[in-house]
């Protein structure tokens, strides 16, 4: 008799949890077949009953961030353009404990996204969503005459840039860029844009 549906979605479900649980305590780097089958509980051949490999594990774990990403309790824009720029800034920042950890992960997951081309091609396509987002929000901002007109791409790139610098300067140096030091330094950025 094979099991029920419901029964191999909710053991997936599981092993998606032990795949989370994992990335939260040792990242990437600790992400093994061994460390999700202790932290559910069973044998590593359950584990690669849904991983063939490494790197259908470090795929899944990948995919879990990005869902966890966008679940994640964010800032609403209060209105479109520049203030939305700014919020979808603050939403990157490791503002809060648990955007910390967040980006801690992320940042983890740059060493095995460079090295495996299908991770790299992925990785690259969400950050170009990130950059889409952006620079809907820096044309709204030039439509409204908040920006200056100028190449929309260019400068979601540039503001992406600056967004994640200060998320990697935030997650090393936390007692000298804490959460309101972020946020100043996000409306100072913003502020030279329109100058």
């Amino acid at each position: 008799m094979t099991p029920a549906r419901t029964d191999h979605d909710s053991r997936r479900q599981d092993v998606s949890e032990a795949v989370w649980q994992v990335l939260a305590e040792h990242g990437f780097g600790g992400l093994t077949m061994r460390a999700v089958a202790a932290a559910l509980g069973s044998s590593t051949g359950l584990v690669t009953h849904y991983f063939a490999g490494k790197r259908e594990l470090i795929a899944h774990a990948l995919d879990i961030l990005e869902v966890r990403t966008a679940q994640r309790p964010r800032q609403a824009a209060p209105a479109p353009g520049r203030a939305a720029l700014r919020t979808q800034m603050l939403n990157i920042l490791p503002l809060t404990p648990d955007a910390a950890a967040m980006n801690r992960i992320w940042v983890g997951s740059w060493d095995v996204a460079l090295s495996d081309p299908d991770l790299f091609a992925a990785q690259s396509l969400r950050y170009e969503r990130i950059r889409v987002g952006l620079r809907t929000s820096i044309e709204d901002a030039q439509r409204l005459g908040e920006l200056p007109d100028g190449d929309s791409g260019r400068l979601a790139t540039t503001v992406l840039a600056f967004t994640h610098g200060l998320v990697v300067q935030a997650l090393f140096d936390p007692e000298r860029l804490p959460a309101a030091t972020q946020t100043r330094l996000v409306d100072d950025f913003l502020a030279a844009l329109t100058r």
